[in-house]
């Protein structure tokens, strides 16, 4: 499982996905051109000290991404998808793409996924942060594919379930 993120603008929501994607365990694809650098202190201050502990490739555009992307199918996080993240089966080595944090992800870029998934929001509601929806739709798949890390492999304790 990989987050993917294409041509990100906000630093601070880079940071947040890479703090994200290390304490998950899992790797992450950043498609540039990005709307900040890499030395850029809130993305330092965002993501804390665990840049170092993710996986993380760097692709100088769409193109070089596509040529060199890791094995799995490439999921779109897109407000119009056909499926919503809970209902999709999610498979253990998934690419899930984020958008950009204004525009989200071009037409172009869409029909070259294998999905589209969508989080179901409120009527009238436009979209969610990209770190959090990235959390979210994150959370399901790791859930689904049993790929947690730490104590609880994939599934969550009953509340009757006695503490071992």
């Amino acid at each position: 499982m990989r987050l993917c993120l294409y041509q990100p603008e906000i630093a601070q929501n880079t940071g947040t996905l890479l703090r994200l994607a290390a304490c998950m365990g899992v790797g992450m694809e950043i498609i540039e051109p990005c709307g900040f650098t890499f030395t850029d202190a809130k993305l330092r201050r965002s993501g804390m000290d665990y840049r170092d502990r993710v996986d993380l490739k760097r692709h100088f555009s769409w193109d070089h991404f596509l040529k060199d992307k890791p094995q799995g199918r490439l999921i779109a996080l897109d407000g119009k998808g056909e499926e919503t993240h809970i209902s999709f089966q999610f498979n253990p080595n998934d690419l899930l793409l984020l958008g950009q944090e204004g525009d989200g992800l071009p037409d172009a870029v869409l029909h070259q996924c294998d999905h589209r998934v969508r989080i179901p929001l409120v009527p009238g509601l436009r979209s969610l942060n990209v770190a959090i929806a990235g959390a979210m739709v994150l959370n399901e798949a790791l859930r689904q594919t049993h790929q947690f890390p730490g104590q609880f492999p994939g599934q969550f304790p009953h509340e009757n379930d006695d503490p071992e």
